[in-house]
């Protein structure tokens, strides 16, 4: 069978072969004549129109405000930080908002912020990815730097182990922090050094096994939220919304509705001041000449009354700007690294 479809398909192809030997050939079809192509024209490019330089109205230096304080009072303040900086360097800002830490980072290292109000670690970490640089430090009380504090309702019946007339613990923090095993925390971004990394990393440090934390981002939310009140009709008396809170020291003056706030929440422990201030961060990407007239006009609003006046009221109670370099962060990298946090690992 094999054989005869192999016979059958060799006698096609011969039989192919010799229809096309033996047809007569064909003229090929003559084409048409043609008009010669004109000449034409190469296409001119439609004009583009040269960016505009940064710090003009088309092309506004973005300013970054760390979510550390309330939306709202962030928007307003940051808005008199626009309007004043207008006025000392005539170049044009905006500013955002970002909703985390990360958020701030992300703004600065894609270029969608030039200038960043930026916590210690978020400095840290966009530091590390090469997306800014520090130029100012803030100042508060005389210092640039501070501390963490854990914070609760009175009602909810913690021991204090902090005297405000000496401004001083009255206990070692194992014994303060003992307190807190089963209870509930409100931490601020996972970022933030006196909301969280400090904080959590003393809790665990001494073995106070605490319940799932309720994440309020900001500062004066922790103290907010604690306001809220307490359950006292259970077995224990427990937070509205957590039981106990950490801040940076000392967000209670963030309140300014509720004139009793000092008295309602206590502190109930407090680290020395380690951490160091925010600061004034430029995105690496900011044209050094643009840059030079921004820096210029932070130092001129730091030095007026008005000008403080301004920064103190944009919701991180800065009471002064002194210029810094990234090297005034070493001392903290080292710490940080001592306690076994590496932050070239938290990087993308």
């Amino acid at each position: 069978m094999k054989k005869s479809l192999f016979v059958l398909f060799s006698v096609l192809v011969v039989s192919i072969m010799v229809l096309s030997a033996c047809a007569k050939p064909t003229a090929a079809p003559t084409a048409a004549p043609t008009e010669a192509p004109k000449p034409t024209e190469a296409p001119t490019a439609a004009p583009t129109e040269a960016p505009k330089p940064l710090g003009s109205p088309e092309n506004p230096i973005v300013i970054a405000l760390a979510p550390s304080a309330t939306a709202e009072q962030l928007t307003v303040g940051g808005e008199a930080i626009a309007k004043k900086l207008n006025e000392l360097t005539g170049l044009t800002y905006t500013v955002i908002v970002p909703n985390s830490y990360t958020a701030l980072i992300e703004a600065m290292a894609s270029g969608n912020a030039h200038v960043g109000f930026m916590p210690t670690f978020a400095y840290l970490l966009a530091k590390q990815a090469g997306a800014a640089d520090v130029k100012l430090v803030t100042v508060r009380n005389g210092s640039d730097f501070y501390g963490a504090q854990f914070v609760a309702h009175a009602d909810m019946g913690f021991t204090s182990y902090f005297d405000p007339e000496t401004n001083a613990n009255t206990a070692e923090a194992d014994v303060a922090l003992a307190q807190f095993s089963g209870k509930r925390p409100c931490f601020t971004d996972p970022l933030s050094v006196s909301g969280y990394i400090i904080p959590g990393g003393l809790l665990k440090q001494y073995g106070v096994e605490y319940k799932t934390p309720a994440a309020v981002q900001g500062h004066p939310q922790v103290i907010q939220a604690l306001y809220a009140g307490v359950n006292t009709s259970g077995d224990a008396p427990t937070g509205v919304i957590c039981d106990f809170g950490a801040t940076y020291i000392d967000a209670r003056t963030s309140d300014k509705v509720h004139t009793d706030v000092m008295d309602k929440i206590v502190v109930i422990w407090r680290t020395d001041n380690i951490i160091p201030n925010d600061n004034v961060s430029f995105s690496s990407a900011m044209p050094a000449e643009v840059g030079d007239k921004v820096l210029a006009g932070f130092l001129a609003m730091s030095e007026s009354e008005e000008g403080v006046e301004i920064l103190k009221n944009a919701g991180y109670e800065i009471q002064g700007l002194k210029e810094s370099e990234d090297s005034f962060y070493d001392a903290f990298r080292a710490a940080l690294q001592a306690s076994g946090v590496d932050i070239t690992t938290m990087v993308k």
